[in-house]
């Protein structure tokens, strides 16, 4: 089984399926934090937005740093995503509610165009201290 990613990701379905376990599970509790942090951020970044009464009208800098955020945030969605089918694959039922992240559709905008990348960047995964996974 292969995804056809939307967006970028260090690493593939299958070599995701590679990894065991609980380094899948950890990864996917990392970047569930790492979307709080950043839906926090949107939703200060938004309402900064309209106090300024519109996107024209606001810090230019607030509006970029809303927009990459959008694409950072439906990349770090996909790609719990896959690590979920990753987990599947292995026989681990992700239905649980633990696994389960807030969509970042929680903040629509017509702002944002997320970026669409059908873009195979391949290589190998490893593991760091940080908790991490990289190329």
């Amino acid at each position: 089984m292969e995804l056809m990613p939307r967006y970028p990701q260090p690493f593939t379905l299958s070599e995701a399926a590679l990894l065991d376990v609980l380094t899948i599970s950890e990864e996917i509790t990392r970047l569930q934090l790492s979307l709080r942090r950043l839906m926090d951020t949107q939703a200060m970044l938004k309402q900064v937005i309209q106090e300024a009464g519109s996107p024209e009208e606001a810090d230019a800098d607030i509006v970029q740093a809303f927009k990459e955020n959008q694409g950072v945030i439906g990349s770090q969605e996909e790609r719990i995503l896959i690590l979920k089918l990753a987990l599947s694959d292995k026989g681990v039922g992700t239905a649980a509610t633990h696994y389960d992240i807030e969509s970042s559709k929680a903040i629509p905008d017509a702002l944002v165009e997320a970026p669409s990348s059908n873009i195979d960047i391949g290589g190998s995964l490893e593991v760091d201290d940080s908790g991490g996974l990289h190329l």
